[in-house]
């Protein structure tokens, strides 16, 4: 349920999002939804984290304002029933697509001509599960456009079912749950509330941090095998 918007977001939120269309908008988007704001939320999320054609919504930003809406009452359910709701709808989404690979990845991937679905997408993304395994689920969740396309990456390359879930189940607590309760706290904070913009672009920085991390990790394990390899005795 949503109450009308109180005039001090209003006052505090006057500029959108550059990065983005107006209809792409977080701030709009809620606003545009009315009484339905918690429901079409939802919708987006579900969409984000299950259907292909919902990669460029943009989620982190939307449960952020929702988080920042419910803290003022804007949006009148309670913190912990958004959270709730928003958790099942990212979780959801994530099975969705996982089947949605899983039946009907592989004739995508096998196309000669696909230049979205290739089968070295599949063989890299199951190397990356076997690397990285619960991390390579739960970080993709924080990363856009990733967290889209991971879930029908892992159906095609048929990852165990149950793994994929619990794990999905995990980072759909912490990014779905965590960013709203996040919105929820710092929403309210004068120079955040005053500069949604800034905040959109650290939170998409913050989501990708994790994911360079594994990166630079790697490349440093990756450098210190090569090195052994071609070195293999340097006392000699």
């Amino acid at each position: 349920m949503t109450t009308a918007f109180p005039a001090i977001l209003d006052a505090a939120s006057t500029s959108s999002l550059a990065l983005l269309p107006s209809w792409l908008d977080p701030e709009n988007i809620i606003r545009s939804l009315g009484a339905f704001a918690v429901i079409g939320v939802c919708l987006i999320i579900f969409a984000e984290c299950g259907l292909l054609i919902g990669f460029f919504l943009p989620g982190d930003s939307l449960l952020f304002v929702a988080g920042l809406f419910v803290a003022t009452g804007a949006i009148a359910t309670p913190l912990w029933l958004a959270c709730l709701l928003f958790g099942a709808c990212a979780l959801v989404g994530n099975i969705t697509g996982y089947w949605i690979g899983r039946k009907l990845g592989p004739a995508m991937f096998n196309k000669p001509d696909s230049k979205l679905f290739k089968r070295e997408h599949v063989d890299k993304t199951h190397e990356f599960f076997e690397r990285y395994g619960a991390r390579a689920i739960i970080l993709a969740r924080f990363v856009p456009i990733v967290r889209t396309f991971i879930t029908a990456v892992a159906g095609v390359a048929k990852m165990d079912p149950k793994k994929f879930f619990t794990y999905s189940a995990v980072g759909a607590v912490l990014w779905a749950m965590g960013v709203t309760v996040l919105g929820y706290f710092l929403g309210n904070i004068p120079w955040i509330k005053n500069n949604l913009e800034a905040m959109a672009i650290v939170i998409v920085l913050v989501s990708v941090l994790p994911i360079l991390l594994e990166y630079v990790k790697a490349r440093r394990a990756k450098s210190r095998a090569a090195v052994a390899h071609d070195d293999p005795d340097p006392v000699n």
